[in-house]
């Protein structure tokens, strides 16, 4: 199973980016599906989750400004990032807790994308 994350780059304050995340391999089932950010030397930080039902939940410093969803059908997941700040500025991670059959499933990660917020 791999997870192939994408969308990052950059961007002046107040505008926006798009993340995505496509998982591929041998998935049986795909359940929750995770954003994560890190700045050097700071610990990682959960942005934003989304359960296989539908529902969300974001950290505080990005409520309002960040949408996450998914699209089962194409195994991925999106972070939609608007009203962009410069704190915003990490390596963004996509993570999932993937089932590869009815009885064993794993947390994947996938390849840190870079999001610079310029002032």
């Amino acid at each position: 199973v791999q997870l192939q994350a994408s969308g990052g780059g950059w961007v002046q304050a107040g505008g926006s980016l798009r993340l995505s995340c496509a998982a591929s391999g041998n998935i049986f089932r795909i359940n929750d599906m995770y954003w994560y950010r890190q700045t050097p030397g700071k610990q990682r930080e959960l942005v934003a989750s989304i359960r296989s039902g539908g529902s969300t939940n974001y950290a505080d410093s990005v409520k309002g400004r960040f949408t996450i969803s998914r699209d089962n059908a194409k195994r991925s997941s999106y972070l939609q990032m608007d009203s962009l700040k410069p704190e915003d500025t990490a390596v963004y991670y996509c993570s999932a807790d993937i089932a590869v059959n009815k009885n064993y499933g794993y947390n994947y990660w996938g390849q840190g994308t870079l999001v610079t917020v310029s002032s």
